[in-house]
């Protein structure tokens, strides 16, 4: 196999027949990622965007994982493809060989990153409403008895990466919550009812004018539909504390995530799956404090809040998700 990124990217795209092997492609490192080597392929006039696993995660703490979530995040783009094609980019293929795929390199002056955004901007309920909305299709899509779920059966390798160092690392910390969190990672263990991404951050969503392009899914397995809600909902309660003069806009607009995801339910209750949510949020906050992959906007003062707030909800769990969302906005 090529050692370098530049020859993985030029075979990969040999390998596709995207291009002859005497072409000149210039390869361009993307950042921002912990678990992939992401490059800008150009050719000409034409422009791809390569992805490759990689076995080591870039963080500080030491975090491995399992190569082969690249076909993955494939299988699940090209599924979500098939429902939603307007949010996913444009594939051209994947290389068992290489271990890696090529797909659309997503730019223009019409493009915007949401993390980027939010911070710059604020939030905008409109985007909040459009992400919800395609993420409801898709758990809803995926529930369905027809379902293939065959690939995406990846609950070993989904608490490799996410459970473990996210809920599980906790434990080091708080071993006094093990029992909650335990229990936690029990459920979603055992909860495999819709196909879930595993990473809606908005690091991982473009906005092309108002239409979502969700990224990195290698994480994606069937799995609880929690895990998506929570992950995303938790980024926009986060900013709240980290921008405390904005958090009039931003716990609602965690709340409005949830309204505009709630319609799309049909494959168990809502207020079961509401009841998981306030439950597992304010584990969501401590992971991104004290887990193996913390934020890196929030000050000492604005950890300190969200551990003290995540801690007494997880000891005595929240009544209703408004009932968290409100606590949260009079912690503040």
């Amino acid at each position: 196999m090529p050692e370098s990124l530049d020859s993985r990217c030029h075979a990969l795209l040999v390998d596709l027949e995207l291009i002859e092997p005497g072409d000149f492609s210039d390869v361009s490192p993307l950042t921002g990622g912990v678990s992939s080597e992401i490059a800008k392929v150009k050719v000409g006039i034409d422009e791809y965007c390569a992805k490759f696993a990689l076995e080591k995660l870039k963080v500080a703490a030491e975090w491995q994982a399992p190569v082969h979530r690249n076909a993955s995040e494939y299988k699940w783009l090209k599924y979500v493809s098939g429902i939603c094609e307007a949010n996913v980019p444009k594939l051209y293929g994947r290389s068992q060989t290489l271990n890696g795929f090529a797909m659309e390199f997503v730019s223009g002056d019409d493009v915007r990153l949401w993390k980027t955004d939010l911070f710059v901007n604020g939030v905008n309920l409109r985007d909040t409403e459009a992400v919800a909305r395609v993420l409801g299709t898709i758990h809803q899509a995926s529930a369905q008895k027809n379902f293939d779920r065959s690939g995406f059966e990846n609950m070993d390798d989904f608490f490799a990466l996410r459970l473990d160092p996210y809920f599980g690392s906790l434990l080091e910390k708080h071993s006094n919550l093990s029992k909650k969190i335990g229990r936690l990672i029990s459920v979603q263990q055992a909860t495999q009812s819709v196909l879930i991404h595993g990473d809606v951050s908005p690091k991982n969503i473009l906005f092309r004018d108002d239409v979502p392009i969700f990224l990195d899914a290698e994480c994606a397995t069937m799995g609880d539909p929690v895990f998506d809600v929570g992950f995303c909902m938790n980024h926009l309660l986060l900013k709240a504390v980290h921008m405390p003069q904005r958090a009039e806009h931003f716990i609602p607009a965690a709340k409005h995530f949830w309204d505009n995801y709630q319609p799309f339910i049909n494959w168990e209750t809502s207020a079961d799956l509401q009841g998981r949510l306030a439950e597992t949020l304010p584990a969501f906050l401590l992971a991104r404090v004290d887990g193996k992959s913390p934020v890196e906007y929030l000050s000492e003062d604005a950890r300190r809040q969200v551990r003290n707030f995540a801690i007494s909800n997880i000891e005595i769990s929240p009544v209703s998700l408004d009932n968290l969302l409100n606590d949260l906005r009079e912690a503040i």
